[in-house]
C-alpha cells in the first residue's frame, strides 16, 4: 500500500510492484512558476504481483487530467499518492501536471537554481515531477522532450534533436525513476572525446554557467582517467554516444550518477590552479570517478530497494577508493579512509543513529545517506575481496554484472555470484550487512621456546534494536617484527570466526614483536595492552605504513587521555617518536603529515566515555593544544629545514607528490607560528602562488594578532569566487579559539554573503561549528545556537537540517548538565509545528526512549 507521511517501512514488508513499465515518455513546458509536465507510461502488470492495486506517488503538484487508454478517468489523489481502477491487462496511462519549480527550496523533484532548471530524484524526488512508481524496482525507458527559453536543454541518454526551444532525449537502457535528470539554462560546455575499448567514440561535456569556463579541464581529465581505468581493471565500458555533467550551485548532495546526465555540486567539479585546495584536486577526481563507476555499479545494476542501497553505494566507494589509490598514493589513501572510519563511523556505530550496512527500516531514507552504507560499506567490499582473494573477486564481480544487468538486485544476488564462483558459504560474512555496532577485537600474546602465540576475541556492544551480537568473519591481517625492527613474518590473513581462536608461530629465535591489522585489513577496534615503548617501537620500524601511522595514533591516544585523567605531561617517548617521523626525508611527505596529525576530538571523548570518564571539550582542546606546542618545541631546531626541504620549487600541479609536500609544509607552518607568533606564516600567505599554501597560511595566522586583517584581505582578494568564500567561512570558524566560537559562528551567520537556502553556505559555517569545542560551551548556548538554525533551516530545506542534526547524537557522553542542555534544544526543535518527517526521524532516533 502507498506510504503514509510518517510510516515505518521495513524490508521484511517487501513486495514486487504491482504493475512494470515498458516505456516512458515525458514532455515539459518548462515555467518557472507553473511548468506543464505530460506523462505517457505504457504499463503492464506484473505476474509476481501479489496485489493488483494501482497506484502512482505524487506529491507537490496539481493533476490537470488524466486518461486511461484515452479515456479520461478521476483517481482518488491524497497527499502522496493516487490510485485507479485499471484495466487487467496491459493499457496506456496519460496525466498532466503542475508543478512550480521556483518554489521548491527542498532542491527534491525538478527546482531552480540561479536561473537553471536542475533535477534530484535520489532517493524518492521525481514524484514531485509527476505521478509514477517511484521505486528503484520499476525500470523503464524513457523518452523525454524539454519545451523552454534556455539555449541548452539536456535529459538522460543520446539526443535525438534540437532546435530553438525544445530537445527530445533518448536513454535506451531501463531504468528507475530516481536515476531521470533534466537541465535547463544558459550554459556554456567544456568538450572532450573517450574512445572506448571497443573503438566508439563518445561526447564527453561539462556544462557550467558563465565565467566557469576555466574551472572545467581538471575534472575532464578525471573523467577520461576513471572510464579509461574501468575498462581497464573491470572490464566496464561507457555505453551511450554522450556523457554530460552539469555544476548547480544549489545541491543537497555531492553529485548524482542520473544515466549519461551527471549533476554535480559545483564544489565537486569546478576546479583551477588558483581557486582548488590539493584536498579538493582529490575529492573531486574521486568524487567523478564515483559518480562515473555508478554508470554500471547502480545504473546497469540497480538495488531493487533502498534497503539495499548499500550495494550499490558501499561497491561504488570502493571502488572510487582503488582509483584514488591506483591515481596517488595506495598507503596514504589507506590511511584517510581508515582515519574517516575511526573518527566518524565508529562514533555512529556507538551512537543512537547506529544501524547495520543495510538497514530493516526506515521512515524517511534520506536519512540513511550515512558514514555506515558508504564508508563501512565499501569496507565490506574490501573485506570480501581480501577473503576470496583478488582472482576470485574479480570473476565473481563479473559474474554479478552477467547475471543482472538491467536489474534491480539485491545484497542476497551480490553475495551468490561469490558463493557460485569460489564455492564458499558466505552466510556468516552476510552478518556484516545485517548487524550494527564495531567489533572489539581483544589481543593477548605468550612466548614461550620459539613459540609465539596471539590470541583473538571479538565482542561487539549491544546497538538500537540489537542487544546480542553473533560472531564475525574478521580477516585480520598479521605480520611479525623481530626486535631490530626486521620483519620475519610477512604480512598473512587470519580469518577470526569464533569468539575466541590463536595463531601460532613456531621455531622463533627470539620474542617477535607483532603487526596487527595491517592496512586497517576489517573495521574493528584493535584492542591490545602495548606499552609506550613498543608503540615507539612500531612508530619507528613497523613495514605496514597503516600500522606505523596506527602506533603513533594510539600512543598520541594514550598521551591524551592520560593526560586528562591523570593529570601527566606529554610524554618524551611521544616527541621522540614523532620527531623521527618528521625529519625521515624517505617518507612520504603526505604519511609524514598524516602521522604528525592528532586524534579527532571525537575519538577522544568516544574513548574516555568508554572507560568510564566524562569528556569535556574544552579540556581536551587544550590537553591537544599543549601536544602541539610541545612538538613545536621539540622540534624547533629542525622546523626550518623540513619547511624548506617540502617547498614545492616546480611549477604549481595537482599531483600527489606536490600535494604531500604541501602538506607537510603547511603542518610544519603552524608549529612553527606557535613559536615566531606569525612571522613565517605571513611571509607565505603573503607570497604563496596556491590556495593550499595561502589558506595553509590563513589557518595559522588566525591564532596570532595579524589573523584579522589576514582574513579580510583573502575576503577582498576573493570575493568574487563563491568557492572560496565558502573555504573563507569554513577556515574561520574550524580555528575559531573556543571561547571565541559563539561570537564567531554570529558574525559569520550575519554576514551578508552568508546564505541559508544555500547548502554548502550552511555548511561551511555550521559543519565544522558543530564539530568545535565551543559548540559545547557550559551555558548551552552552542546548542541553542544550532537548534535555533535548524528550525528555519527546516522549512526551507529538510534534508541538510536532519543531517545536521547528527551534531547531538553523542549527547549521553556528556556530563548531566550538557546532556540535558542538549535534550532541551533537540526538544525545542521536535516541538516546532509541521516539522518535516526526515527531522523529526533523526532527532527521535537520537533522543531514544529519553525523546
Amino acid at each position: 500500500m502507498a506510504k503514509d507521511i510518517d510510516q515505518t517501512i521495513y524490508l521484511k514488508d517487501y513486495t514486487p510492484p504491482a504493475y512494470l513499465i515498458d516505456k516512458t515518455e515525458l514532455t515539459f513546458h518548462l515555467d518557472p512558476t507553473k511548468t506543464r509536465v505530460i506523462s505517457r507510461i505504457a504499463f503492464r502488470p506484473n505476474p509476481d504481483a501479489k496485489t493488483n492495486q494501482f497506484i502512482l506517488d505524487g506529491a507537490e503538484m496539481k493533476l490537470i487530467w488524466a486518461k486511461i487508454n484515452g479515456a479520461p478517468v478521476s483517481p482518488n489523489i491524497s497527499e502522496t499518492h493516487l490510485d485507479c481502477v485499471v484495466p487487467n491487462a496491459p493499457f496506456i496511462w496519460e496525466a498532466e501536471v503542475e508543478i512550480n519549480p521556483s518554489a521548491n527550496t527542498a532542491l527534491e523533484g525538478l527546482y531552480m537554481s540561479n536561473g537553471m532548471y536542475c533535477t534530484q530524484c535520489e532517493a524518492e524526488g521525481f514524484r514531485k515531477i509527476t505521478y509514477y512508481p517511484d521505486r528503484p524496482d520499476v525500470l523503464a525507458k524513457f523518452d523525454v522532450r524539454i519545451h523552454g527559453g534556455h539555449a541548452v536543454l539536456l535529459s538522460n541518454g543520446n539526443l535525438i534533436s534540437s532546435e530553438t526551444g525544445s530537445a527530445e532525449w533518448h536513454d535506451p537502457w531501463p531504468k528507475p525513476a530516481y536515476l531521470f535528470a533534466l537541465v535547463a539554462g544558459e550554459l556554456f560546455n567544456h568538450q572532450d572525446h573517450f574512445t572506448t575499448l571497443s573503438d566508439r567514440d563518445v561526447e564527453l561535456n561539462i556544462w557550467v554557467r558563465d565565467g566557469d569556463q576555466d574551472k572545467c579541464e581538471f575534472g575532464m581529465q578525471a573523467l577520461k582517467a576513471s572510464m579509461d581505468w574501468d575498462e581497464r581493471v573491470y572490464g566496464r565500458e561507457y555505453d551511450l554516444d554522450v556523457f554530460n555533467i552539469v555544476a548547480v550551485d544549489d545541491f543537497n548532495m555531492g553529485a548524482m550518477e542520473n544515466k549519461g546526465l551527471n549533476i554535480f555540486n559545483s564544489t565537486y567539479i569546478l576546479a583551477n590552479n588558483d581557486i582548488t585546495t590539493d584536498t579538493n584536486f582529490e575529492l573531486i577526481e574521486a568524487v567523478i570517478a564515483h559518480e562515473y563507476f555508478h554508470n554500471w555499479t547502480g545504473n546497469r545494476v540497480t538495488c531493487r530497494d533502498w534497503f539495499q542501497l548499500c550495494l550499490k553505494e558501499g561497491l561504488t566507494v570502493f571502488r572510487d577508493s582503488q582509483f584514488t589509490a591506483d591515481m596517488r598514493s595506495a598507503p596514504v589513501k589507506r590511511i584517510g579512509d581508515a582515519f574517516l572510519m575511526r573518527s566518524r563511523q565508529f562514533r555512529e556505530d556507538a551512537g543512537p543513529l547506529a544501524h547495520p550496512v543495510r538497514p530493516e527500516s526506515f521512515v524517511e531514507i534520506n536519512n540513511f545517506y550515512t558514514l555506515t552504507i558508504y564508508e563501512k560499506g565499501a569496507e565490506l567490499i574490501r573485506m570480501l575481496k581480501t577473503l576470496v582473494g583478488d582472482a576470485a573477486y574479480y570473476k565473481s564481480v563479473e559474474r554479478y554484472f552477467d547475471q543482472h544487468d538491467g536489474q534491480a538486485a539485491t545484497i542476497e544476488d551480490w553475495l551468490a555470484a561469490f558463493e557460485d564462483t569460489t564455492g564458499r558459504d558466505l552466510s556468516q560474512f552476510k552478518l556484516w550487512y545485517q548487524q550494527a555496532g564495531t567489533p572489539q577485537v581483544k589481543v593477548s600474546e605468550t612466548y614461550e621456546n620459539g613459540c609465539f602465540e596471539l590470541t583473538f576475541e571479538q565482542s561487539t556492544a549491544p546497538t538500537p534494536g540489537q542487544p546480542e551480537k553473533p560472531n564475525f568473519v574478521i580477516p585480520l591481517a598479521v605480520g611479525l617484527l623481530d626486535q631490530s625492527g626486521a620483519e620475519i613474518q610477512p604480512t598473512q590473513i587470519f580469518e577470526l570466526t569464533e569468539k575466541s581462536q590463536t595463531l601460532r608461530f613456531d621455531g622463533l629465535a627470539e620474542r617477535p614483536i607483532p603487526s596487527i591489522l595491517r592496512e586497517f585489513s576489517a573495521p574493528v577496534v584493535i584492542d591490545h595492552a602495548v606499552d609506550r615503548d613498543r608503540l615507539s617501537f612500531l612508530m619507528s620500524n613497523d613495514t605496514d605504513p597503516y600500522s606505523k601511522w596506527d602506533a603513533a595514533q594510539t600512543l598520541m591516544m594514550d598521551v591524551t587521555l592520560s593526560m586528562l585523567t591523570d593529570g601527566a605531561t606529554v610524554d618524551e617517548r611521544l616527541l621522540s617518536g614523532l620527531r623521527d617521523v618528521a625529519i625521515n626525508a624517505e617518507l612520504d611527505p603526505a604519511f609524514r603529515a598524516l602521522t604528525l596529525t592528532q586524534p579527532a576530538r571525537s575519538d577522544v571523548m568516544q574513548r574516555l566515555y568508554n572507560a568510564g570518564n566524562t569528556p569535556d571539550p574544552f579540556a581536551i582542546h587544550a590537553a591537544q593544544e599543549t601536544i602541539s606546542h610541545s612538538l613545536a618545541e621539540a622540534l624547533q631546531n629542525d622546523l626550518g629545514t623540513i619547511y624548506v626541504e617540502n617547498q614545492v620549487r616546480a611549477p604549481f600541479a595537482p599531483t600527489a607528490q606536490q600535494a604531500g609536500q604541501r602538506a607537510l609544509a603547511n603542518m610544519i607552518l603552524g608549529l612553527i607560528t606557535r613559536l615566531d607568533g606569525g612571522t613565517e606564516a605571513r611571509k607565505q600567505f603573503e607570497t604563496a602562488d596556491n590556495m593550499t599554501s595561502t589558506l595553509g597560511a590563513l589557518g595559522a595566522l588566525l591564532s596570532c594578532e595579524y589573523g584579522v586583517n589576514a582574513s579580510q584581505q583573502f575576503y577582498e582578494t576573493w570575493k568574487h569566487e563563491r568557492l572560496v568564500i565558502d573555504k573563507w567561512f569554513s577556515i574561520q570558524m574550524t580555528h575559531a579559539k573556543p571561547e571565541e566560537a559563539l561570537d564567531v559562528v554570529d558574525r559569520l551567520s550575519a554576514h551578508p554573503d552568508f546564505s541559508i537556502k544555500n547548502p554548502n553556505r550552511f555548511r561551511s559555517v555550521f559543519g565544522p561549528f558543530a564539530g568545535h569545542a565551543g559548540f559545547h560551551a557550559t551555558d548551552g548556548r552552542g546548542y541553542n545556537t544550532l537548534a535555533d538554525w535548524l528550525i528555519k533551516l527546516d522549512k526551507i530545506n529538510p534534508q541538510p537540517t536532519a543531517r545536521s542534526c547528527s551534531a547531538f547524537d553523542s549527547w549521553r557522553i556528556f556530563a548531566p548538565e550538557r546532556q540535558t542542555q542538549m535534550q532541551t534544544a533537540m526538544q525545542r526543535i521536535l516541538d516546532q509545528e509541521d516539522l518535516s518527517r526526515d527531522t523529526r526521524e533523526m532527532l527521535t532516533r537520537i533522543l531514544g526512549e529519553d525523546g
